[in-house]
């Protein structure tokens, strides 16, 4: 038999790097030749309580063995209850389940259209976004975040989206005309580079959004379920959206997304209008209910917002002793963005040389997500290596850092 390498036969969108992970343990990914990486990117905030946690093991076995798939024409207990629970610890009274964040985006974008359309207003349509934003990668919610980087070569954009700078509440007064509808804000920017909204801001969404009519949405995607030491980051602000959308933590590495909404940001939404093969199918609930089962025990995510505190202590510490490399820590809970001064892909690179994973972002920052289950001393030790990380960054000749940067 040849010993030749085939070529890959998918399609070549991502740029992975060489390494191959066989089996996960808690924060610990290993590869297929033993070496052991510590995981500070969890799959880019989606494992949430780490690789292989026993309860969610134990669901997915219970429930592989019993019932994977049915279709929304009949009931499910299972996701009623994740619905219920859902509800129960937040703003929401309804949730619509799906299978990632971009679909919960586009469900969120048109609940908030048709509720207008059904107040006989069809023409309020648009929605108002922010630079820097990213809310997935379908034609509707590339031109929700308005990148040209992600919009070029795709033809048109899809109408009813506009861009405001972050921030700046006399910028959205303004933009608001006949045709709007709704605001869509992540309350932290995470492909955007882990940008924190302050809060006075978002409560100034808020205010007129009350004022004009319109919805207020949410887009946790990255930051939901416990990720900033809150259940949800909008916590935070004192105030709630009226639609809300999440995924990534929610399903701990299983492919789950949910907008959530109160009653009345939900009432276009009626049989027929929207719907999904996959979302809401009963291997997904099952898991669904197995990842609030541990980052609802009391006391879990008050310990993120303890272990999140303990993180930017030492990482002010790691920018303190290497002011060449690092500009800013930034952040809330264990969402965390290191603003560098080097090449973010050259510095995650680095890190993997330490056994590393880190996830570059915009701005130039790399985001440090560990699962939410990170020890005292797996934090510790993740510091450390980013230490001898920036301490090779600034051995290395410029021409080395280029090279790492590719």
């Amino acid at each position: 038999m040849s010993s030749e390498i085939m070529p890959s036969a998918i399609v070549p969108t991502y740029v992975r790097a060489d390494v191959t992970f066989e089996r996960g343990d808690g924060c610990w990914l290993t590869t297929t030749t033993g070496e052991r990486y510590l995981d500070f990117g969890a799959g880019i905030a989606v494992n949430s309580v780490g690789h292989s946690h026993p309860h969610l093991v134990e669901a997915l076995m219970n429930q592989g063995g019993k019932l994977w798939h049915t279709s929304n024409l009949f009931q499910m207990p299972e996701g009623e209850r994740l619905a219920r629970r859902l509800a129960d610890a937040t703003f929401a009274d309804l949730v619509f389940f799906a299978n990632s964040g971009a679909e919960a985006n586009e469900a969120a974008i048109k609940m908030a259209r048709k509720r207008h359309a059904i107040d006989g207003n069809p023409e309020r349509f648009g929605i108002l976004t922010f630079e820097g934003a990213f809310h997935g990668r379908t034609l509707a919610t590339l031109a929700a975040g308005g990148q040209a980087k992600y919009l070029e070569g795709f033809g048109p954009k899809v109408q009813g989206f506009d861009q405001i700078p972050l921030g700046d509440l006399e910028a959205v007064e303004a933009a608001i005309g006949p045709q709007s509808a709704a605001i869509m804000i992540e309350p932290i920017q995470g492909e955007g580079g882990v940008r924190v909204v302050p809060a006075a801001f978002l409560r100034g969404l808020r205010a007129i959004c009350d004022e004009h009519r319109l919805l207020l949405i949410f887009d946790e995607v990255q930051t939901g379920v416990g990720r900033t030491g809150r259940f949800f980051a909008y916590e935070y602000s004192g105030i709630h959206p009226d639609i809300l959308t999440a995924a990534k933590g929610i399903g701990g590495g299983f492919p789950l997304g949910v907008c959530m909404a109160t009653a009345d940001a939900a009432k276009g939404l009626t049989a027929g209008v929207h719907g999904t093969t996959f979302g809401g199918n009963p291997l997904a609930m099952a898991i669904g209910n197995a990842v609030l089962d541990i980052v609802l025990a009391p006391g879990f995510i008050e310990n993120v917002a303890r272990l999140g505190l303990l993180a930017r202590q030492q990482l002010a510490e790691l920018k303190d002793r290497h002011p060449q490399v690092i500009e800013e820590v930034r952040g809330e809970g264990l969402m965390i963005g290191l603003k560098l001064k080097v090449p973010a892909a050259g510095f995650a690179a680095l890190a993997r040389n330490h056994r590393l994973l880190t996830i570059p972002a915009g701005d130039a920052v790399v985001r440090l997500l560990p699962p939410l289950v990170i020890s005292d001393d797996e934090l510790s030790e993740g510091v450390r290596r980013l230490h001898a990380t920036c301490a090779d960054v600034e051995a290395a000749s410029p021409s080395e850092a280029t090279v790492a940067a590719a």
